[in-house]
């Protein structure tokens, strides 16, 4: 699952989650679809799914980084479990494979911060270097400035702040919560970066964290802009450094940069296509999806440097095949559906953006979009046989799912703002009825290497599972069409 804005799971790290209250009640779907006959209920394959989960979460998969070789060999296991479930190949060339180039830029030496005090001020220019002043949460790209703009959350609500569209904002304050809230803030306005003081106050914290050049996101070749909202810096100060700007007068410039270059790259998705039977709907496909990378090689923890993504997103993957098993060898479904497992959702939706430029069918002619994230585990927030949609009240897709048997109900943390912390947020900014299946619980082993094969409960994932075959052929035999309540669509 891709961080809320890449820099709000950084937040959590930084300053721990709070609850903001509770999902509302379900709405009732807004039209009564047309009755389909009755089929014999398709049967899980358990043994397939834990198949599934064993390769695609294995270490030998070393966390199928984005746009890395692993992410390939993912989307080649993908496409080749496609092909012996029925589902004809709908990539390039032929084939299952989508290929969508990349740029990635890396540092060549250590960034510096270089603050410019205001006209009027008569301090003093300060130039501030990597891993002594300063460490990086995040970057956008290898450069931003801003006129400085200073929030002490401590003395104003966060309901109250007003944020300049490309400012650098320096949050300070006691209150974590506090400081979590304006930064989140900050993100959402339109600020540039933010800067915030070191969480661990050891000088010793940045120097053995600074002997890594900070990385940064890789890129479509053909975009510049993060479709799932990650286009922010969020840099941690030193103590010093945080005192000397705390000094610096509103409107001082704050600019960013360092050497770097940009070396040429891939992403890939595996996409598959049933095409549907009924003449009727052929401009009313169903879109079944989940993201395949995860994070790959990272910082170990407890000894261990490999994120397998066992949860996020193998499991989503292993959903979305195992739809493909069951709808593939079924009779044909009357509307054609579309099986895409995204690439490099990690790095803010690049594979789902190429794939929204480059449909298999017009994009129009899809009239829902199913998302499939982290089902590997139950939350304790719902009931344990229960899944829940991300923006439950934008539209009438997910009622009307769960009128048809779907143990499906409202996301029961909108706080976090999962709707559009997926790839279905990619499709649905361009019309798409496009939601995601989850069962995410804001477990601790979220973009963690423990989130491996040994903490997946497969009695919930098989559940989870199994009470969507049946509406899934539903909708996909059904001539209802989705449609956003007012207001829903981003």
């Amino acid at each position: 699952m891709r961080k809320l804005s890449v820099v709000l799971f950084l937040l959590v790290f930084l300053f721990p989650s709070i609850s903001e209250g509770q999902s509302s009640a379900p709405k009732s779907a807004t039209s009564e679809p047309k009755k389909v006959s009755q089929r014999p209920a398709p049967k899980l394959c358990a043994d397939c799914i834990r198949a599934h989960e064993e390769f695609l979460a294995s270490d030998a998969m070393q966390g199928r980084g984005s746009a890395t070789h692993d992410e390939l060999v993912a989307a080649t296991y993908i496409a080749a479990q496609l092909r012996q479930y029925g589902i004809q190949p709908a990539g390039d060339d032929g084939g299952y494979i989508q290929s969508a180039p990349t740029l990635r830029a890396k540092f060549s030496s250590p960034p510096q911060i270089t603050i410019t005090p205001a006209a009027n001020s008569s301090l003093q220019a300060s130039t501030w270097t990597y891993g002594k002043d300063f460490l990086v949460q995040h970057l956008a790209g290898a450069k931003f400035s801003g006129p400085l703009q200073k929030i002490d959350a401590d003395k104003i609500d966060s309901s109250q702040i007003k944020i300049g569209s490309g400012n650098v904002v320096l949050v300070t304050g006691s209150d974590r919560t506090k400081v979590r809230k304006a930064l989140r803030k900050a993100t959402s306005a339109g600020a540039t970066a933010a800067l915030v003081g070191s969480a661990s106050g050891k000088h010793e914290h940045f120097q053995e964290s600074g002997k890594q050049l900070p990385e940064l996101s890789v890129k479509l070749a053909t975009q510049s802009q993060d479709e799932m909202g990650g286009n922010f810096n969020l840099v941690e100060l030193d103590e010093q450094a945080l005192e000397t700007l705390a000094k610096m007068p509103e409107r001082s410039e704050v600019s960013f940069a360092g050497p770097s270059k940009e070396e040429d790259g891939h992403t890939w998705n595996a996409v598959g296509i049933l095409h549907g039977s009924d003449p009727a709907l052929q401009h009313s496909a169903v879109l079944l999806s989940a993201h395949l990378d995860h994070l790959g090689i990272g910082k170990p923890v407890k000894g261990d440097d490999i994120y397998n993504g066992a949860d996020d997103d193998a499991s989503g993957t292993t959903a979305v095949l195992e739809l493909a098993r069951v709808l593939g060898k079924g009779p044909r479904p009357r509307r054609t559906v579309i099986f895409a497992l995204f690439g490099s959702e990690e790095a803010g939706g690049l594979g789902s953006t190429y794939f929204r430029e480059h449909p298999p069918v017009p994009l129009k002619d899809i009239a829902a979009n199913l998302e499939f994230e982290m089902i590997g585990r139950a939350d304790t927030a719902v009931k344990s046989d229960t899944v829940w949609l991300t923006g439950w009240e934008r539209s009438n897709l997910g009622p009307t799912l769960a009128k048809h048997g779907a143990k499906l109900v409202g996301d029961p943390h909108p706080d976090q703002n999962f709707f559009g912390r997926s790839d279905n947020y990619v499709l649905a900014k361009k019309g798409v009825v496009a939601q995601t299946v989850s069962s995410y619980g804001l477990h601790a082993d979220y973009h963690q290497p423990s989130d491996d094969l040994a903490h997946l409960d497969f009695k919930h994932m098989d559940a989870a599972i199994a009470s969507l075959l049946g509406p899934v052929e539903w909708l996909v035999n059904s001539d209802f069409r989705p449609t956003w309540n007012k207001g829903g669509q981003p």
